[in-house]
């Protein structure tokens, strides 16, 4: 088997050098071509068969660099490719005036960018390229002047809420200076209510009904706590005088008898009482000594368990009773 890659050649041994003469070809004249590998520009249609070959279509075609077109000094090329159905010669060039491609023979592009809006003529003029030019600018220029017309619309009405914000502020600024005057103007004073000051708030039915309700919610309850508290000091009372051995009020002790029931002077009338009292005063009169001594009765450890007050009662709420 051979190499793959051959680094030496074979010269037969007859072999001469100097028979081996080097020809030169003609120089070419025209323009020069190449063969090259490109991809088509844009989609394109064979005029002979109809076959559409679409961008991007592979093709091994020639390239001709002619020697005098150009445009403003930029080379055009021109380039040949065959039909991929029909075999038939398709012929294109660049067109660096239109940054695109041109189809000089045998087929037809399929869009053309450039032809857009021309109503089917073959080529622009400069006077039809200036008019189109102009109608650009001039939509341009209106639909400019239409936006800055808005926008003035809208800065005006902005300025607008603007002000009618500020004076809004103005005005509740002002109110609350007054109002602030008007009670300090009431604390220097001293004699003026406060409430009748800023009852000028102008409040409304409803905040005043809920105002007044709170006052004399405030003023029950106030009531009802005092009543409380007077009731715990005459029930307090009896109990501190039995302690002492002090003779007790009969108004008191009616009063105290629902919490002093266990006490043991409770069912003592006003008779036993008196009696008590004369028969102390004659032993204190007899023996001194011992009138001392009986001053203070002994302590009593006993505990005294106090009846629950009802607080409900006090504060008017009826419970509810139970159903039979």
């Amino acid at each position: 088997m051979s190499e793959r890659k051959v680094l030496t050649k074979y010269y037969p041994p007859d072999f001469d050098p100097s028979l081996v003469g080097r020809s030169r070809q003609p120089k070419q004249t025209g323009p020069k071509v190449q063969t090259v590998r490109l991809m088509a520009p844009f989609s394109l249609r064979c005029s002979t068969c109809g076959e559409y070959m679409y961008k991007g279509r592979k093709f091994n075609a020639r390239k001709e660099t002619p020697v005098d077109e150009r445009y403003l000094g930029i080379q055009i090329y021109r380039f040949y490719i065959r039909c991929t159905r029909c075999s038939a010669e398709i012929v294109f060039r660049t067109d660096p005036k239109n940054q695109d491609y041109a189809v000089e023979k045998g087929a037809k592009r399929n869009t053309e960018p450039w032809r857009r809006g021309l109503e089917g003529e073959l080529e622009e003029t400069d006077e039809q390229r200036l008019d189109r030019i102009e109608r650009e600018m001039a939509d341009e220029n209106g639909e400019i002047a239409q936006a800055e017309e808005r926008n003035a619309m809208a800065e005006l009405e902005q300025k607008t809420a603007d002000a009618k914000r500020e004076m809004a502020v103005a005005d509740a600024l002002d109110e609350i200076r007054s109002r602030n005057a008007r009670l300090e103007r009431a604390q220097r004073e001293g004699g003026v209510d406060i409430e009748s000051v800023l009852g000028g708030r102008g409040l409304s039915e409803e905040e005043e009904r809920r105002r007044r309700e709170e006052e004399e919610d405030a003023e029950a309850a106030r009531k009802a706590f005092e009543f409380a508290r007077l009731q715990q000091k005459l029930e307090e009372t009896p109990a501190e005088e039995e302690v002492l051995g002090l003779p007790s009020i009969p108004g008191a002790a009616a009063n105290g008898e629902g919490s002093s029931g266990s006490s043991p002077s409770a069912g003592v009338g006003p008779s036993s009482a008196s009696s008590t009292a004369a028969t102390a005063t004659a032993a204190t009169a007899s023996n001194p000594a011992s009138a001392a001594a009986t001053d203070m009765p002994p302590p009593s450890f006993k505990r005294q368990v106090k009846k629950k007050k009802d607080h409900s009662a006090l504060l008017g709420i009826k419970k509810k009773q139970p159903l039979v």
